[in-house]
């Protein structure tokens, strides 16, 4: 019978990878205790490290976040607009 594929949340990845980092435990350690591959918590380790600078970019995203919510907000408000003038022109028709 085929197991089926395990998908991990990214709270239980940070978790392993910060175990990881304080190197208290091998990594071979770490995967018997976890259940998992050493070789998983090592690519986990390498993309954690890899983007450990995004956690301090979090200000220009931000301001990002904001501009993209103000767009969407301005769209939904002309959909608006037009479904109402849609619908005055349909009542004017019949």
């Amino acid at each position: 019978m085929k197991r089926k594929r395990r998908n991990f949340t990214n709270s239980f990845k940070t978790k392993v990878v910060l175990e990881a980092l304080k190197e208290r435990e091998t990594i071979q350690q770490l995967a018997v205790k976890h259940e998992i591959h050493p070789n998983q918590i090592t690519t986990w380790k390498k993309q954690f490290l890899d983007h450990a600078d995004a956690a301090f970019a979090q200000d220009g995203n931000q301001d990002e976040l904001q501009k993209t919510r103000e767009q969407l907000d301005e769209l939904y408000k002309q959909i608006g607009q037009m479904k109402v003038e849609t619908d005055w022109l349909k009542k004017k028709l019949l």
